[in-house]
């Protein structure tokens, strides 16, 4: 008797178990669990304890209500006939009111968005080109989160985002357009040099010019304080010295800086400076070439001034025509 007692008890322990465990789950946090009723859908038990009846109802399934991304790979042309492989990123998420949908409308989710995303991709790559593509890469993105929202939104699904992650063309395409990209950057950086060279050439033009001009500048008032100083000098040696002339004073002048010149000239160890002809009566005929070539210069001019008088008369009407002044060259043996 008392080991049927015990045998009963065991059993209605067993039996209270086993209903315990079949009464009550739990379910996790962004999850949705589907119960059903001998294969039909009852309803959704949310995040918690929940309870279902014993033997007449079951959990079918558990969906997860994060969101979650899918990477698909699409091997696609472009309007110039240049293969590439475009990584699509969509995130999606199962909308909380549409749990049925989802469990029940799709077999295989993510096989429903890569179809759609493929479609997508396909129709509107080929109408770009690649150099473009990398442009519009958020336009195709923004076309694949459009086409899938409005479709997937039926079968309980919400898009996030769409993120065109990656474009990645052929391997010989790709090479040829780094060459491309690095003769375009040489052709660059050669202009640049280019343009650095010009502006230093004509920096340093500018300041040779400038340094000619200053140097012009500097001579012209050296020339013009020795000829002061050769006027003072002039003036000077003939009231201190009755009876000499300017003409004595000159050669006096040039045959003082014919030995200031040789002086310089030797104190030079290395020079190869020749002077033709080289003696001090050399002046004398190098005074009379100058002074025959100012004469003549005088003569020119005044000839000059007197052709103009001429024509002055001819214009008011006299035919009277006088020969010109033609200068004579002065013998300097004379």
């Amino acid at each position: 008797m008392i080991e049927i007692l015990l045998v009963l008890v065991g059993a209605s322990v067993l039996v209270g178990l086993i209903l315990l465990f079949n009464t009550f789950f739990v379910v996790q946090q962004q999850t949705a669990a589907v119960v059903t009723s001998f294969g039909k859908f009852t309803r959704v038990a949310l995040p918690g304890l929940n309870m279902k009846t014993p033997f007449i109802e079951s959990v079918a399934g558990r969906l997860n209500l994060r969101v979650q991304q899918l990477d698909v790979k699409v091997e696609t042309k472009t309007e110039d006939n240049v293969f590439v492989h475009v990584v699509v990123s969509v995130q999606y998420h199962i909308l909380g009111d549409k749990v049925y949908e989802a469990f029940y409308k799709l077999t295989d989710p993510e096989m429903q968005i890569t179809a759609f995303v493929f479609d997508v991709v396909r129709a509107r790559v080929p109408r770009i080109k690649l150099d473009e593509l990398f442009e519009k890469k958020d336009e195709i993105a923004d076309a694949v989160k459009n086409e899938l929202a409005h479709v997937m939104d039926d079968f309980g699904y919400g898009i996030v985002k769409a993120l065109v992650t990656d474009i990645e063309p052929d391997r010989k395409v790709k090479e040829a357009m780094n060459e491309i990209n690095a003769a375009t950057r040489m052709r660059v950086a050669a202009m640049e040099k280019g343009e650095a060279e010009r502006i230093l050439r004509v920096k340093a033009a500018e300041a040779e010019a400038q340094s000619k001009a200053l140097q012009g500048k500097g001579i012209a008032d050296q020339r013009k304080a020795i000829v002061e100083g050769l006027r003072e000098s002039v003036d000077t040696f003939q009231r201190s010295v009755p009876g000499t002339s300017a003409q004595d004073v000159m050669n006096l002048v040039l045959m003082t800086q014919y030995f200031d010149t040789i002086k310089e000239l030797g104190a030079t160890s290395r020079t190869n400076t020749i002077l033709l002809p080289h003696s001090p009566g050399a002046l004398t005929g190098l005074q009379e070439q100058i002074r025959t070539a100012m004469i003549g210069a005088e003569q020119v001019g005044r000839a000059a001034d007197h052709e103009g008088h001429r024509h002055g008369h001819d214009g008011h009407g006299h035919g009277h025509h006088e020969a010109p002044l033609v200068a004579q060259p002065v013998d300097s043996q004379n």
